[in-house]
């Protein structure tokens, strides 16, 4: 087993092997190239990102900046949406459902590293795939750490630390990530009640 096959099989690899210090030059090569273009090239940007995801969903939208790994572990939607400075360090798979807005400055990371300091000196890691669901919303300055998933509908408030999964139709926030309320009925009329929850910590 290469060290690739390792870390897409979520085993402990080598994160200095050529092959994939190549493969993650080729995708810096890529998003550089994406970040420095005018807004007006959208249609340039939309090509670009085509050749680094390994999918792109219709009426999808990232705004620069944009970094990630490789690329090709991330695959994403229909009608996604990112705001500015989009950090996915795709070393496992990075799944993204339909319909998926996100706030500016949120990272999802894949990666992970021991916490003896002797064995992570040795340039070891690992990584656990991450997947966002339908229609969720996350708020700005997010992180997403590796292995969770989040559920369908889920709104995500600004400045959450997500270190385990998050159920479908609630509303989470918080440092580390808990589920403050479930999304009801009400939600569809009390629009500002939503924001009133995710401001005050649900108290």
């Amino acid at each position: 087993m290469n060290e690739k096959e390792r870390m897409l099989a979520g085993l402990m690899y080598d994160a200095t092997d050529k092959e994939l210090e190549k493969e993650r030059f080729a995708a810096e090569e890529l998003y550089f190239k994406f970040n420095n273009l005018p807004p007006s090239k959208n249609e340039e940007k939309l090509e670009i990102l085509k050749q680094l995801f390994g999918k792109i969903g219709k009426n999808s939208y990232i705004r620069s900046t944009l970094y990630c790994d490789y690329g090709y572990n991330i695959e994403i939607g229909d009608n996604f949406y990112a705001n500015h400075n989009l950090t996915i360090l795709d070393c496992a798979k990075v799944k993204f459902g339909d319909n998926v807005f996100i706030a500016p400055n949120c990272g999802f990371y894949c990666a992970g590293h021991p916490i003896d300091a002797q064995e992570r000196n040795t340039l070891v890691e690992y990584a656990k795939p991450i997947t966002v669901g339908n229609n969720v919303w996350i708020g700005a300055d997010v992180c997403v750490m590796p292995g969770v998933t989040i559920g369908d509908n889920t709104v995500i408030g600004a400045g959450s630390v997500i270190t385990r999964d998050i159920p479908a139709n609630v509303v989470a926030a918080g440092a580390p990530c808990r589920v403050i309320r479930e999304i009801t009925e009400a939600d569809k009329s009390d629009y500002f009640n939503v924001l009133e929850t995710l401001y005050d910590g649900g108290k």
